[in-house]
C-alpha cells in the first residue's frame, strides 16, 4: 500500500447527493446467489426495467442571448440530470453553421501548431482534436427542451492535461462548455482547472478553421453564470507545475484552501459562416486506466471515516462513426474488476478484508439532421454482498428526441435494500473523484 496525494481527501467513486427514496428495482435473488450472477446480465436487466418516460420540468434561471436579429433562451449551465443543479457553465455559443457535427469536422481538420497564438509546442497545447471520452450531461433550451451532449471533443491525451468541450444543439444554435483539466492520479476522473483558458483556446481554434465570419466580431454575452464557479481541490492544485499555475492565473505558491476555477461569467458568441464536408470515418479509442487510490467508500458508507483503497485496471473503449450521410453515432464501454480494501486514512494502513468491485459503464449518442439522443448507464457491485459496506449501485440517463427522457439512480446495501431516486447524478466515468469533476 502506498501513500498518494489524494490520501485523506473526500474523493469518491460515487457521491450520492440529494437522495429521496421513492422507488425500487428490488433484486429477487438472495445475496449469496447474487454474488455469482453475471454483472453484465444484471446491468442489462436493470436497464430494461428503467426505461420509463417522464416530463422533465425546465430548470430555473434561464437567460436570453440575442445575436443576428435572433434570440436564444436557454439555461446557462450544464447538468448531470434534470434537477436543475448546475454542473458546468456554458461559456461558448455558436451561431450560423452551428451543427456540432460541422464544428467537430472543422476542429478535427486542424493541425497542432498554435505557436503563432502564443501557445507552447508541448502537449496539450500542440495537440490535435479528437472525440472525447467523457461523462454525459444535460442542457436546456426553451425551443426544444432538455438535450444531451451527443458530441464532445478533447484536445490532448486523456491524461495528464487536456482541453475538453461538450456541445448541446438547440435548434439552429449550439451552446457548449469548454474546460481545461487534469487527470486525477489513480483514477479515470479529471479536475477542472480553468473555464476561461479553455474558452480562449476554442476561440483561437475556431479562428484557425477559417470559418468564423470576419465581418462580425466574436462578442461576449452579458454575465450569464456565476464567477467564479466551483473550485480546484488544494492537493490537486499543489501538484501542478509552476507554468500550469501561471497559465490558469492561479496562486504561484502552494495553498491550504481550494482555489476558485477561473471564469468571468460571460460566454463568447461565435458566428460560423461555413462548414467543411462531413467525411465518413470510424474513430476508435481503446486503453486501460489503472486505479490506485485511497477514497471514501463509493456507496453504502459505514461512516464519515469509511475509506477504502481501490486498485486494478479498467478497460475503456469508444467508437465514433460518421456515415456517408453525415449521421453521427458514438458508443463507449468501460469495464473492470477492482480490489477494494477498507483503509484507515489517518494512519494510512489497511484495516479489513478486501472486497471485489465489478464496474461497468455504457454511453451512447446519436445525431442526424432530424433528431438526436444521449444515454448513459452505470452499474457497480461490491462483493461479497453479505460483507459490511458491500452493495450495488445503478444509474440510468436518457435525454433527447423521443419519449424516454428520464434519470434514476438506485442503491442496495448489505444491511438491506435501499432503493432511492436521486436528484443529482452521482458519478463520472467508472470511478469518480467528486460530482464536480469529469
Amino acid at each position: 500500500m502506498r501513500k498518494t496525494i489524494m490520501s485523506g481527501l473526500c474523493i469518491t467513486l460515487l457521491i450520492l447527493a440529494g437522495i429521496a427514496c421513492e422507488r425500487a428495482i428490488a433484486p429477487e435473488r438472495t445475496q449469496d446467489v447474487d454474488d455469482f450472477i453475471d454483472v453484465d446480465e444484471e446491468m442489462a436487466a436493470l436497464t430494461a426495467a428503467a426505461k420509463t418516460s417522464a416530463y422533465q420540468l425546465p430548470p430555473s434561471g434561464l437567460v436570453t442571448v440575442g445575436y443576428g436579429g435572433e434570440n436564444l433562451e436557454f439555461w446557462p449551465y450544464t447538468g448531470t440530470n434534470f434537477s436543475g443543479q448546475p454542473q458546468d457553465p456554458v461559456n461558448l455559443i455558436f451561431f450560423g453553421h452551428a451543427d456540432p457535427r460541422d464544428i467537430r469536422a472543422a476542429l478535427l481538420a486542424l493541425d497542432g501548431d498554435r505557436t503563432g497564438f502564443g501557445y507552447p509546442a508541448v502537449e496539450p497545447f500542440n495537440s490535435t482534436w479528437e472525440d472525447a471520452i467523457g461523462d454525459m450531461q444535460t442542457g436546456y433550451g426553451s425551443a426544444g427542451g432538455w438535450i444531451g451532449n451527443a458530441v464532445q471533443l478533447a484536445c490532448g491525451p486523456y491524461g495528464p492535461l487536456r482541453f475538453h468541450i461538450r456541445f448541446f444543439k438547440m435548434g439552429e444554435w449550439t451552446v457548449a462548455n469548454a474546460h481545461f483539466e487534469v487527470q486525477i492520479p489513480g483514477t479515470a476522473d479529471h479536475q477542472v482547472l480553468s473555464w476561461e483558458r479553455a474558452e480562449e483556446f476554442l476561440m483561437v481554434d475556431m479562428i484557425r478553421t477559417g470559418l468564423v465570419d470576419p465581418s462580425v466580431d466574436i462578442v461576449p454575452t452579458a454575465a450569464i453564470n456565476d464567477a467564479p464557479f466551483r473550485n480546484i481541490m488544494a492537493p490537486i492544485y499543489n501538484e501542478l507545475p509552476p507554468d500550469i499555475r501561471t497559465f490558469i492565473e492561479g496562486p504561484a505558491g502552494d495553498v491550504d484552501y481550494d482555489p476558485p476555477i477561473g471564469t468571468d461569467g460571460h460566454a463568447l458568441v461565435i458566428n460560423i459562416q461555413g462548414a467543411m464536408p462531413r467525411a465518413a470515418d470510424n474513430f476508435v479509442q481503446d486503453f486501460v486506466i489503472n486505479y490506485g487510490q485511497v477514497i471514501p467508500r463509493p456507496f453504502c458508507s459505514l461512516g464519515p471515516m469509511d475509506y477504502v483503497w481501490v486498485e486494478g485496471p479498467v478497460n475503456m473503449m469508444q467508437t465514433v462513426k460518421i456515415d456517408e450521410a453525415g449521421n453521427y453515432a458514438m458508443e463507449f464501454r468501460a469495464s473492470g474488476t477492482l480490489i477494494v480494501v477498507p483503509f484507515d486514512p489517518v494512519n494510512e494502513v489497511p484495516i479489513g478484508d478486501p472486497l471485489t468491485a465489478e464496474v461497468r459503464e455504457h454511453h451512447a449518442s446519436r445525431m442526424n439532421d432530424h433528431s438526436e439522443w444521449t444515454a448513459s448507464v452505470i452499474y457497480q457491485k461490491l462483493m461479497p454482498l453479505a460483507a459490511p459496506g458491500a452493495g450495488r449501485f445503478f444509474s440510468w440517463l436518457h435525454v433527447g428526441t423521443g419519449d424516454r427522457d428520464n434519470y434514476m439512480a438506485s442503491v442496495w446495501c448489505s444491511d438491506g435494500p435501499v432503493a432511492c431516486q436521486t436528484t443529482e447524478k452521482s458519478g463520472t466515468h467508472i470511478l469518480s473523484a467528486s460530482p464536480e469533476n469529469k
